[in-house]
């Protein structure tokens, strides 16, 4: 039976098990919209082209599923491209189907035309430009198992109007067949072992663990093996959750605001493990100073992350999930040796944990509301909840990351590589979709919650109660901290003097405002705002020139912190 192009892209989600697609509608893809109620895939209508691709990516790392977003042409797909660009630097992985002017047009300046396969060639993992529909059930396939397969990361199919009207018999493909794509799953057992032997030698070993230990579900073979082990773990930004930060050899995050004892422990290391981590510029600081005694073991499932930016001695190629368990059998299999080298880091923990009584991560509560004091609270009511937490980018990115214990994966949602304002509350809509009976929050600035706060419409309209915490402190707050702390306080475009009334602003949108200006009127009104069964809009004035600390200055190494 012949199918339309449109009822074939439908067709061949439901076979994928794609349940829900975040998008906006257009001229290019009307076909598509009108095919859309008669499958089994729920659309939710996003008020800006960026939102359904951050809501996409919110859904994917909430579920570890392949997100799905779809828009139209012209500037409905290059609204795309932060969105893309997020998920790229963060290898989350999503289809993107964009609409196109018919193929007789393409090149010819047609309305709402653009090169949107060229445009985004450099921030998606792969992309497609549809010529025939006879190819789009093959390419459909292709583009969910790049997605997430290897290391994961956004994927762009383009969809010309006439690819869309024209028919062609269905059949989709139970195999893909890429010859020049074949990334490698399985760690080879030989450099497994030659890093377990290293790693006996060791006297000072850390693990550093990255989001790749998330996206291959390996947080609990990875809390398991560091417990046999006694080996410290700190993790990166995008790791947050891979290991409990509850837990006693937790060394919380490094890097340029990571905690004291995460930093010193990694710059004194003899041997530092790292686990689906790239060692970029905020976790390294200066690289000649990095880890400058150790002797590094790198697992990761890109090749071309490895060496990268910093030698690696001993490289394993491999998923990160695949990789540890293979190590736990061998640490099984030398039982006894294992067992004396977990035994003989009493000295190691010991130094680190001096290290932790020296530098807490603190503040000092005043009669203004402290932005640490509104995390801290929120971990203090939710913990028992197990939340979804969200951020936006900026100083509450990085408090969030501080004052919040993260002890399951997937629980925390930020842009890491690109540092994309305006990410937060779309990718809590996202996550709320996915888990409609979970608590999310997204904990945001003001600055960077009106990059995207149209999407409050789209709350209301699908009745997601995310929460957002908005910590005011009239600034653009990391951008005033670099200037008070590297330019002399000259605070050029940063002060935040016109704002909306967010709680008014709420309302009129249909969901519940909240504010909050004094510390004693925190705790009441987080319970209140959890309580609401709605979207909610939370305001906390907070100390407008607090600063987030502990901090690497930029080509500083991280052993160099300011501290207050």
């Amino acid at each position: 039976m012949k199918k339309t192009g449109a009822q074939i892209v439908l067709q061949s989600l439901q076979i994928e098990g794609v349940k829900v697609v975040f998008g906006y509608p257009g001229g290019a893809v009307i076909n598509l919209y009108d095919e859309l109620p008669n499958y089994e895939v729920k659309h939710y209508l996003v008020r800006h082209e960026q939102a359904a691709v951050h809501a996409a990516d919110g859904y994917a790392r909430a579920t570890g599923e392949v997100g799905v977003a779809l828009v139209t042409s012209g500037p409905g797909a290059t609204n795309t491209v932060t969105g893309l660009a997020t998920a790229y630097m963060d290898s989350i992985p999503l289809v993107v189907f964009t609409g196109q002017v018919p193929t007789g047009l393409i090149g010819n300046d047609a309305f709402q035309e653009a090169d949107i396969v060229g445009i985004t060639r450099p921030c998606t993992k792969h992309n497609y430009l549809v010529k025939s529909v006879k190819e789009l059930p093959r390419i459909i396939k292709e583009a969910f198992h790049i997605a997430r397969s290897g290391r994961p990361g956004p994927v762009l199919i383009d969809l010309p109007k006439d690819v869309l009207v024209d028919t062609t018999i269905y059949e989709y493909p139970e195999t893909v067949s890429l010859p020049g794509y074949n990334p490698t799953f399985e760690g080879h057992p030989g450099q497994i072992r030659k890093a377990l032997k290293a790693l006996l030698k060791a006297k000072r070993p850390v693990f550093y663990v990255g989001g790749g230990a998330i996206l291959s579900d390996a947080a609990e073979v990875l809390t398991e093996l560091a417990t046999r082990l006694r080996i410290p773990v700190t993790t990166t930004l995008m790791g947050l959750g891979a290991f409990p930060e509850t837990h006693d050899l937790s060394l919380g995050m490094l890097g340029m605001h990571g905690t004291y004892r995460a930093n010193m422990a990694v710059t004194e290391s003899d041997v530092l493990f790292a686990i689906g981590a790239r060692f970029d510029d905020r976790v390294t600081g200066r690289i000649d100073e990095f880890a400058p005694d150790a002797k590094i073991i790198h697992v990761d499932v890109d090749p071309t992350s490895i060496s990268k930016n910093v030698k690696v001695h001993i490289p394993i190629v491999g998923d990160v999930h695949d990789v540890l368990d293979k190590m736990l059998v061998v640490v099984n299999e030398m039982s006894e040796e294992f067992q004396a080298f977990a035994d003989s880091h009493d000295d190691w923990l010991a130094r680190i944990a001096k290290w932790k009584d020296m530098h807490k991560l603190d503040y000092i509560q005043e009669e203004v509301i402290k932005p640490q004091y509104v995390v801290e609270t929120i971990c203090r009511l939710t913990r028992d909840q197990e939340p979804i937490i969200c951020t936006e980018v900026g100083q509450n990115q990085m408090w969030a990351a501080q004052f919040y214990d993260y002890t399951r994966p997937r629980t925390w949602l930020s842009s890491g590589g690109l540092g994309t304002m305006g990410y937060g509350f779309p990718a809590a809509l996202g996550a709320q979709v996915a888990f409609p009976d979970r608590l999310v929050v997204d904990i945001a600035g003001d600055g960077s919650i009106q990059m995207n706060i149209q999407e409050l419409a789209t709350a209301v309209q699908y009745q997601l109660p995310v929460k957002v915490i908005i910590l005011n402190n009239g600034y653009l707050g990391m951008v005033r901290q670099w200037q008070e702390l590297f330019f002399q306080k000259h605070y050029s475009a940063t002060e935040m003097s016109t704002a909306p009334d967010f709680v008014k602003l709420a309302e009129a949108y249909g969901a519940a405002g909240l504010r909050a200006t004094h510390p004693r009127e925190v705790e009441a009104t987080l319970k209140k705002a959890f309580s609401i069964d709605k979207p909610v809009f939370v305001e906390f004035v907070v100390a407008g020139e607090e600063n987030v600390y502990p901090m690497v200055p930029a080509g500083q190494p991280i052993s160099k912190m300011l501290l207050v």
